[in-house]
């Protein structure tokens, strides 16, 4: 086989975002600044309540501050570069750069994939099967669950990187986004794009649609359980399970659509990759955390700590 690594001859690629308008570019910069701050803050805060708080040392909680880490990273791949591109006006990227890209989006996206099946499952256990949760969701499978979506996620991307490696890049060098991803770098290789809308199809997208089979039928038997055993809290559970799955709608819907069904409107996939890389990762600590009575008591019990530390603090006068 021939090096066409080698062949390669574009040594950086231009990141064409969203948008051309200047009022759509500014827009978008206060606008993604600010979710990301939030997503940062609200995951952050989120880690550091589980942490501080032995209330919170359960199966559950420890699968949410991995999702909160996972968010953060998912949101850091490529937003930060995108804010600080509006403001230079620099709107290149390496090779290398790209490549790295697309690796840390498999990454994260694959580990957040097996990790929401996990927390499904964990869900699945404690509604469906209360009396074996103790039994079932153990600490140790909590943690192999956490080491088995961070390998799957190397793996996954590991593939998706080698595969860009071996694309020949010798002509245009304009990325229809705001990140390079293969739907897209891969529309400007020196070679037919059949096959590799093929590879795509069944290395991301046939994936993630049978993970997202997996999760909706566990989460319709939790609905059907839910509603068969009708009781004072059948409301509360209800609603956070279909807030859940909403999370994983709006998680798994882009990606299938864009890795299913390529190549696609680069307008429509645009759009789609801000649902899973900007928008998804704050409405996680919202939905999952944030809205669960026990963290909201723990990060109260948090705050006053931290206020009765400051007023403890006497003042030294020099």
């Amino acid at each position: 086989m021939m090096d066409v690594v080698n062949e390669s001859t574009v040594s950086d690629f231009v990141l064409l975002g969203l948008s051309k308008s200047w009022k759509l570019q500014t827009f978008f910069f206060v606008v993604f600044s600010l979710f990301y701050v939030a997503t940062m803050v609200g995951n952050s805060l989120i880690v550091i309540t589980v942490i501080a708080d032995s209330h919170l040392h359960f199966p559950m909680y420890f699968l949410l501050t991995n999702l909160s880490i996972i968010d953060m990273s998912l949101a850091s791949f490529a937003t930060p570069k995108m804010i600080t591109d509006y403001l230079s006006g620099h709107k290149t990227i390496s090779f290398d750069g790209c490549i790295t890209q697309i690796f840390f989006l498999h990454l994260f996206t694959g580990t957040e994939i097996i990790l929401l099946m996990a927390m499904s499952f964990d869900r699945y256990i404690a509604i469906c099967k209360p009396l074996h949760y103790a039994s079932i969701i153990s600490p140790q499978l909590c943690v192999a669950f956490v080491v088995v979506s961070w390998v799957v996620g190397v793996m996954h991307s590991m593939s998706q990187v080698i595969f860009a490696l071996t694309l020949p890049f010798c002509g245009p060098n304009e990325v229809d986004s705001f990140f390079c991803d293969l739907p897209v770098v891969f529309q400007l290789a020196c070679v037919n794009t059949y096959v590799l809308g093929l590879f795509m199809i069944s290395t991301s997208g046939i994936i993630a649609l049978s993970c997202f089979i997996l999760l909706f039928s566990s989460y319709v038997i939790v609905l059907v359980t839910i509603r068969n055993h009708a009781s004072k809290g059948t409301s509360k559970v209800l609603s956070t399970c279909t807030a859940h799955f909403i999370v994983v709608f709006m998680f798994f819907g882009p990606c299938i659509f864009i890795y299913m069904w390529p190549p696609s409107s680069f307008l429509i996939d645009k759009i789609l990759s801000v649902f899973y890389t900007i928008f998804t990762p704050i409405l996680n600590p919202v939905i999952y955390t944030l809205r669960n009575q026990e963290v909201k008591t723990a990060m109260r019990k948090l705050k006053n700590k931290l206020l009765n530390s400051n007023k403890a603090t006497p003042l030294h006068c020099f």
